[in-house]
């Protein structure tokens, strides 16, 4: 502590300056002889910006100090450095090492916490201040005021009469008769209000939500408030109360009771869920999420998560004894883990361990139970796989089962397990060959059990094991590139029945050649009264595999290329490796695009693709023609994104010798600004399936001209507004809504209501329907069933009204 001598008055800045200086050579930033280390004197009010230059110094050694827009959230030099305090106002007094008294706009400051009063009593041997009168606190951003504060200051214990406070981290604030200060990070408030509804004016004010309650607990370490005896109160009405309940003040996580929720499902009935949080550890947690079913009874579920530094994984699983909707127990259970795992010996390489298990009780459960919105998938995989690497080297150890569960009136054909499958893989890049460089090859082994139920499949499980081999050396330029490439396919099958051919074994090896070619041509264009970039970037793919007949084997996991440009310039028509088709073609494209020059975004693409077929491709799957057509389908695709607010992706499969589309694409997206958006598309093929689906989040407001405010993302659009979220899928053949989901939005400020309405096809002939309903207390806590994971994976761009992505600084309240 450093003061003015007894009895002295010195006007408030030339007391501000002393003290400062004296508190600068305290500290080393201003010392007799060294003329380069220098210290600024601050203004009242203004926080400094000081860093020591990295690797600078003066001839003497001394470091070079220069202004940084960065602000130190911890006072520098760690939590045990002693730190000076600074005290300024319109009259000081006091005793050397006994007391200082500041009367008139009184100040102190020490470190990340500054008070401010009429009068400000400083006791230093007891280490004791004393403010009187307009007190008001701000501790690293957090704000404090009232008439009568005692407070040691080291350890910030003390009390405060009568206070208003306010947190930085959630704009929680509220009203106590006593504050208890235990330290700088924990207090208790007695007889106290808390909520984050922003004050209204006029003193009849009341907020949408309060908790009242006898005492208040705010821990700002762990951001957790406990309120004890406590009612939480929404529009005048209780709604929550107990002896004793917590609350978060931040998203940190924290064990305790999670609010429980509340849905309506038509296959469930009532259902009510309340959770129970274990934060384990930094790296850990668990989740208890016991569910009453008015038709069914009790779901028992729960999660586990882990993180470690090379591997994670989580644990889900579900048990209802009893169920009433089909009388039998039920369980399910899913298992995620994933890591990399050093042998710490580089000779070795790195070992890695992937699981993804799945399991559940019987055929029914993917239609009785759905998981946040999107139903329980009918093939459930059990996959684990070892895998090892070493430089060029890889290698993986696999197991693939599957569990089917089928349905009467809509059979499924189960996939053929895959148990073991092992894998092995030799990839070299730019390697020089015969004297010449820039060669790439590579070699992959598989060897796979394929096994399944035959009465299904009518084909026999197997053994397969095939190499592929290929070098290709590609000749790449700015203007253009052009890559040659040779591969190998070889393959053997031991099969434990006769196949059509009655033989028990098998073998095919199949070679392909191809040649992989494009240019590149740019000028300057000027479109729409914009500058752009244009490009033209013609290519040319030729491809040819000789003819071998593989219509004797069974077919394990080959399935046709979907015709799309990704696919269209490959070397095999088929997925998988029990058909490897028969070419001779040569695909021509060509792409055009529109690029703004300086940034190098993309705002207009156009392409067109079509194959030439110089001889018929006889190799086909089961059942399927030989394709004969000379000429294919062609392709043509657009992306439109001209301005930031719209886009428009389409994509058409036309079908020259019959001038008929085969299959279109067409899709828009229309997102003006923030929780501003309509997407829609339309999807045919023909003979197949015919859909429209739209999608959107919008203000409603927007229809009587209330256009609401621009806040950006994670903070709505201010307060008293109504949002209009859903999407809708409608197929033209069943004439019926597929799948569905509609909801409101409410934007109260500090807190938002929901409501939305889900609707899911299970089959044919069955659906899904679910109400959900939700108040979320801003920076409280939510009540009710939760419908934020359904509107954000079924609505394109949709915004969260409330998402804090940035923890503020503790200058935004700096005084």
């Amino acid at each position: 502590m450093h003061r003015a001598s007894r009895s002295l008055f010195i006007p408030s800045p030339v007391a501000y300056a002393v003290l400062s200086l004296v508190s600068c050579t305290v500290l080393g930033l201003g010392h007799a002889g060294s003329a380069h280390a220098q210290s600024k004197l601050p203004s009242p009010g203004k926080p400094q910006e000081q860093e020591v230059v990295q690797g600078l110094q003066t001839s003497d050694g001394s470091p070079v100090l220069r202004g940084s827009s960065m602000l130190a959230e911890e006072p520098p030099g760690g939590p045990d450095i002693k730190l000076p305090t600074f005290i300024f106002g319109d009259r000081l007094s006091g005793r050397p090492d006994l007391e200082t008294i500041i009367d008139g706009n009184a100040e102190l400051r020490r470190g990340g916490s500054a008070i401010r009063a009429d009068r400000l009593e400083y006791d230093q041997p007891t280490d004791v201040v004393k403010a009187r009168g307009n007190v008001r606190i701000n501790s690293s951003g957090n704000l404090f005021n009232g008439p009568t504060l005692d407070l040691k200051l080291d350890t910030f214990e003390g009390f405060f009469l009568l206070p208003d406070y306010k947190f930085l981290q959630n704009s929680g604030h509220g009203a106590a008769d006593r504050v208890d200060f235990i330290d700088d990070k924990r207090l208790v408030a007695h007889n106290a209000t808390f909520t984050t509804c922003e004050r209204g004016e006029g003193p009849s004010w009341m907020p949408a939500w309060i908790v009242k309650a006898s005492t208040i607990k705010f821990d700002k370490e762990d951001d957790i408030g406990e309120a004890s005896g406590g009612v939480l109160r929404f529009m005048g009405v209780p709604i929550l109360t107990g002896p004793t309940f917590s609350f978060p003040l931040s998203d940190k996580r924290k064990s305790g009771m999670l609010p429980p929720t509340i849905g309506i499902d038509s296959v469930s009935g009532m259902a009510l869920t309340v959770p129970y949080y274990f934060d384990i550890a930094p790296n850990r947690d668990a989740t208890l999420t016991p569910t009453f079913m008015s038709k069914r009874g009790v779901d028992l579920g729960g999660e586990y998560r882990y993180l470690e530094r090379n591997y994670k994984g989580e644990l889900r699983a579900n048990l209802m004894p009893g169920d009433r909707l089909r009388n039998r127990d039920r369980w399910s259970y899913n298992y995620l883990h994933s890591g990399q795992y050093s042998t710490g010996l580089q000779a070795v390489g790195s070992v890695g361990l992937n699981l993804n298990l799945n399991r559940v009780s019987d055929d029914n459960y993917w239609r009785d139970f759905s998981r946040s919105g999107v139903l329980t998938q009918r093939l459930l995989p059990s996959d684990a796989s070892l895998n090892w690497g070493r430089g060029p080297f890889s290698v993986t150890l696999r197991s693939l089962t599957y569990q089917t569960l089928q349905d009467v009136s809509a059979p499924i054909v189960p996939p053929y397990d895959r148990a073991p499958q092992l894998t092995a893989s030799y990839v070299r890049s730019n390697v020089p060959l015969g004297g010449l460089g820039g060669f790439d090859y590579s070699v992959t082994t598989d060897a796979t059990r394929f096994e399944s139920d035959r009465t299904l499949t009518r084909q026999p499980n197997a053994n397969r094991a095939f190499a592929l081999a290929q070098i290709s050396r590609p000749w790449i330029r700015p203007a253009g590139y052009i890559t040659p490439k040779l591969m190998v396919n070889t393959t053997t099958y031991q099969f434990d029945a006769p196949i059509a051919n009655g033989l028990r074994s098998a073998s095919r090896t199949v070679p392909t050649f191809s040649l992989d070619s494009g240019l590149t041509f740019e000028r300057d264009a000027n479109f729409f009264g914009r500058a752009y970039t244009q490009t033209l970037e013609p290519r040319a793919f030729y491809v040819h595999t000789p003819y071998r007949d593989q219509s004797y084997l069974p077919n394990y996991d080959s399935g046709s290329n979907d015709f799309n440009f990704a696919t269209v310039f490959t070397e095999n028509a088929f997925v998988g490796n029990d058909r490897i088709s028969d070419s001779n073609l040569l695909t021509l494209g060509a792409t055009s695009r529109l690029l703004d020059p300086e940034t190098g975004a993309e705002a207009l693409r156009v392409g067109v693709a079509q194959r030439l077929r110089f001889k018929e491709q006889r190799v086909t799957l089961p059942g399927v023609a030989p394709v004969n057509d000379r000429f294919s389908d062609m392709l043509f695709g657009a992306t439109v994104n001209l301005t930031k607010a719209w886009a428009l992706d389409t994509t058409v499969q036309y079908n020259p010798k019959t001038n008929i589309s085969e299959r279109s694409t067409i899709g828009g997206r229309y997102n003006p600004s923030n929780y501003r958006v309509i997407s829609a598309a339309y999807r045919r093929q023909r003979n197949v399936s015919e859909q429209y689906d739209i999608g959107w989040q919008w203000p409603i407001n927007d229809l009587w001209g209330d256009k609401g405010k621009d806040l950006g993302a994670g903070r709505g659009q201010g307060a008293g507004r109504w949002y209009s979220v859903g999407r809708l899928n409608y197929s033209v053949p069943d004439k019926k809504f597929v799948d569905m989901v509609l909801g409101l939005e409410y934007d109260g400020c500090c807190w938002i209501g929901r409501v939305v309405l889900e609707r899911s096809q299970q089959s044919t002939v069955a659906n899904s329907t679910r109400l959900l309903f939700q108040l979320e207390f801003v920076g409280f806590s939510r009540i009710g069933s939760n419908p934020l994971k359904t509107l954000k994976a079924n609505i394109p761009r949709y915004q969260y009204l409330r998402e804090q992505s940035v923890t503020p600084s503790r200058f935004t309240n700096y005084d």
